[in-house]
């Protein structure tokens, strides 16, 4: 990681490095990796990472009690569920943007046989606090 103090104040910015990403806990076959977080920049308001679900995989069913999320679907394909038993159902892809409510239940799947899901999440917290909801939602992906 590197600083710069330049600047009118004597706040620093922090560059985190491909090779420095933060493993977060998995959701089923889901994998994330923090770039800005509490522990790594000091953030104290938001957090980002990047979240790859493998060809043919899914996350667990889930929410999230203490912040709203920005989702960026930048590659892939897949559909994202939601509601409160998961009866929505949205195509994904590549250039999408979704937006979490707190406490919103989702579940994205990777329909793909060949080619990873990956988002882009950006939250308004540093630390999620997350619900698993077991037995909800598509299971045979996890």
């Amino acid at each position: 990681m590197s600083s710069d103090s330049g600047g009118s104040g004597d706040r620093t910015c922090t560059v985190v490095r491909s090779d420095q990403l933060e493993v977060e806990v998995n959701s089923g076959a889901m994998t994330r990796l923090a770039g800005v977080s509490e522990s790594l920049t000091g953030s104290s308001g938001l957090h980002l990472a990047i979240a790859t679900v493998p060809p043919g995989r899914c996350s667990t069913t889930h929410y999230h009690t203490n912040c709203e999320s920005a989702i960026y679907v930048a590659s892939g394909a897949g559909i994202f569920l939601s509601g409160s038993k998961l009866d929505q159902e949205d195509q994904i892809s590549a250039g999408d943007f979704i937006y979490v409510p707190p406490n919103a239940t989702h579940q994205p799947v990777n329909t793909s046989p060949t080619e990873n899901l990956v988002l882009v999440v950006a939250r308004n917290t540093p630390v999620e606090l997350v619900v698993e909801l077991p037995g909800l939602g598509r299971e045979d992906c996890l």
